[in-house]
This record gives C-alpha cells, structure tokens and sequence, in this order.
C-alpha cells in the first residue's frame, strides 16, 4: 500500500505566492486515505541562509530532516506530496534506499538545475534536481553519483534560465521535450534506456499547460494535458516498477479554486500511486 506524506513546504519557493502552496499541499491531503496519509510539521518560520546562498536553508534543512524520519524505514513506497518541489529530494532518498538501481524521472516545465552559486534567486526549488545530482548545499543534497545524471531523465521542461542552458547537455541528462511526449511510451522508452531497476517519478503540477491547471506558482504555456500526464505515468509503470514519487507545485488562490483543479490532481495522484 502506498504511503502518503503530506509536506507543506513553502520555504523553498521563489514566488511571491509561496505560502499558497501550504494551502495547495493541504488541501490535497483532504482528499487522501486519511489512515494512510502523514503530515510532516514544516517550521513557521521563514529560516536563514547560514552562508549556504540557500534562502531559509535552516527551515529546509529542518524539514529535510523531518520528512527523512517520516519515510523510514525504506519498505513501504511513498508519495511525497508537496509544497514546493524541493520535496522531491529527500523523496528521492527514500527511492534510493529502496532501490539503488533507481532512474529518477523529472515532470517539471522547469529543469531545477541551478546551484547555489548559479542561482540568482537563491530558492531550493530552482535546485532540486541538481540537488539529486549530488551538487548543492550540505544536508539538502544526495550523495554525489548515487543518482548518475545518465539514469536521469528531465520531461516537459520548457523555460531555462540562462545559468541552466547548456547544463542537461553538459551532465548528460536525457530531456525529452512536449513534443517528444506526444509520443505515449517515448518517456517509458527513455527510462528503460537507463538500464535502471526502478524508477522515481516526481511531477512538478506546472509541466501541466495552463488550460488544465493554473494554480501554481510559475505557469508556463504549451505543457502535457492531464490525459496525456497520466498516459505517460502508466506508461512508464506498466516497464519499470515504480519506487517512490513525488508531487509539488499545487498553489490555489482559493478554497474555490483548490475544488476546481482536485480533480485533475487527484489523477494524477491515482496514476503515481
């Protein structure tokens, strides 16, 4: 049975709309098996950097550590429910245990590729993916090679800082674009192309175009469609067993609007799960 672990982390974000992602991760849990959903208490405050360049470093770190306890030990798969997408990290961690044969699949319109020194906004959530990789801050960060950048594969992203083009070339990462995922088994293909014996799925809700769900913190245009996200979820599961997941990014402006876009998040969530 699958575990869900409710994190309503906000500290990681950069938007200025960064504390609606506590209601977003909230109202998810709403509507999850309460018997099997655990909330993981992120700190009130807003944290400091501790000469890391990671805002609120100090909160993240704390809730690093907090979510790390609530996912062990290493039997059961979990899906982490954010918050910002920072959560996918520890997420990760608890695939890896589970699996160390683990290819990671990113669902994001944005890479998360930065490192502290190359982010200019100094948010996590712009660093979780390098974060992965093993490059970025102490305690917030995976062992370096534990997830090699070829068991890696980035989907739907389409709005790179400058600091970040180049980097997927440069690590060898494996970038599938929109119109590559118009292809139903193109992302199931390129996991199986890792060689890996299982596979993390985080999906960041803004790889979703805007029309199919707009209550995140940075939509961008042209994204997947819900029934193309959870086709290419199924895909991926019917090849490769699923280790862990993750799933961020959800931030309504209202309890109105969070009613609206459960639906389609509760898909999406039916198809990790």
């Amino acid at each position: 049975m699958t575990r869900f672990i409710v994190v309503p982390q906000w500290q990681g974000s950069p938007s200025s709309r960064a504390m609606q992602l506590v209601d977003g991760a909230e109202a998810i849990a709403g509507d999850l098996p309460r018997s099997a959903c655990t909330r993981v208490a992120v700190p009130l405050e807003a944290g400091e950097s501790l000469d890391t360049r990671v805002n609120r470093y100090s909160a993240l770190r704390r809730t690093s550590e907090l979510l790390a306890l609530e996912l062990a030990p290493p039997g059961e798969p979990a899906l982490v429910v954010g918050g910002d997408c920072g959560v996918g990290v520890a997420a990760v961690a608890h695939s890896l245990a589970r699996e160390p044969d683990l290819a990671v699949v990113w669902l994001d319109a944005h890479p998360d590729l930065h490192t502290p020194d190359s982010s200019e906004s100094g948010a996590f959530a712009g660093m979780a993916l390098r974060a992965v990789l093993g490059e970025g801050a102490p305690g917030l960060s995976l062992t370096p090679d534990a997830v090699p950048a070829a068991r890696v594969v980035l989907a739907g992203a389409r709005s790179f800082d400058p600091a970040e083009e180049g980097v997927v070339e440069q690590l060898g990462i494996t970038w599938l674009t929109i119109d590559a995922l118009a292809d139903v088994e193109a992302l199931a293909d390129a996991v199986v192309a890792t060689g890996a014996a299982g596979v993390h799925i985080h999906v960041d809700l803004d790889v979703l175009d805007p029309s199919a769900l707009s209550h995140v913190t940075s939509a961008e245009p042209f994204g997947v469609d819900v029934a193309s996200l959870v086709s290419l979820i199924g895909a991926v599961r019917a090849r490769v067993p699923l280790a862990g997941a993750s799933l961020a990014g959800f931030a309504p402006s209202s309890p109105d609007a969070a009613v609206d876009d459960l639906g389609a998040i509760l898909r999406i969530i039916g198809a990790l799960a």
